[in-house]
């Protein structure tokens, strides 16, 4: 599967979850995916919990998360002691 047919599993339309980038067909946001994969579920545990959504649903939610991230610009932030 290439870029763009993950890309298209990734649906943004205001009237679900406030336009929150979902996957396709669903009310899981991306974001509420990742958190769960960044405190440790495994892609196994999603698939057995969310019934509908695939392999590629997730590997869509990392790449989506991982081209939104390449086109932000970050700044140091340094904090001033007193």
């Amino acid at each position: 599967m290439n870029e763009q047919q993950l890309l298209d599993r990734i649906d943004c339309d205001p009237e679900i979850m406030v336009g929150k980038p979902v996957i396709k067909g669903t009310r899981l946001t991306v974001d509420f995916i990742l958190n769960l994969l960044g405190h440790g579920s495994t892609i196994e545990d999603l698939l057995a919990e969310y019934e509908g959504i695939t392999r590629e649903d997730i590997h869509a939610c990392l790449l989506f998360a991982s081209q939104s991230l390449s086109n932000t610009t970050f700044l140091p932030l340094s904090a001033e002691s007193a």
